[in-house]
């Protein structure tokens, strides 16, 4: 089963602690070696984003800043794991790593499994 991790935090954030990027280069790299990492990512600030919206049957693009972004998705992971239970041991540990290494960071990770087209198919 896949799982996206989405990590949740303020928009504005400063720049992690050398031990912190250090770790989390060593978690990726275990998760890849293992064979579990199928892609990961940080995300560049929603003021160099642009959103494309379908509202009142008009599709628009929306170029940011975005005034009402408290709290943005700063990062993801796809991870192939054997259950939700392993996705969200694997939130924990990256959780406390960052409480660890990161002091005063806040944030969360959402965890959710990637469906594929057989999750949409009409019961036969």
């Amino acid at each position: 089963m896949q799982f996206m991790m989405l990590v949740k935090h303020s928009e504005i954030c400063d720049a992690p602690p050398k031990e912190f990027i250090d770790a989390m280069a060593k978690l990726g790299e275990e998760a890849v070696k293992a064979g579990t990492m199928v892609a990961s990512g940080g995300l560049s600030p929603t003021a160099k984003s642009t959103r494309v919206r379908l509202s009142r049957g008009q599709v628009t693009a929306i170029d940011g800043p975005f005034s009402e972004a408290k709290e943005v998705v700063g990062g993801f992971a796809i991870l192939e794991l054997k259950s939700k239970e392993e996705a969200i041991e694997g939130a924990l540990h990256f959780m406390e790593l960052h409480r660890k290494l990161w002091p005063g960071w806040e944030g969360e990770t959402e965890v959710r499994q990637v469906l594929g087209p057989e999750a949409f198919a009409p019961e036969a």
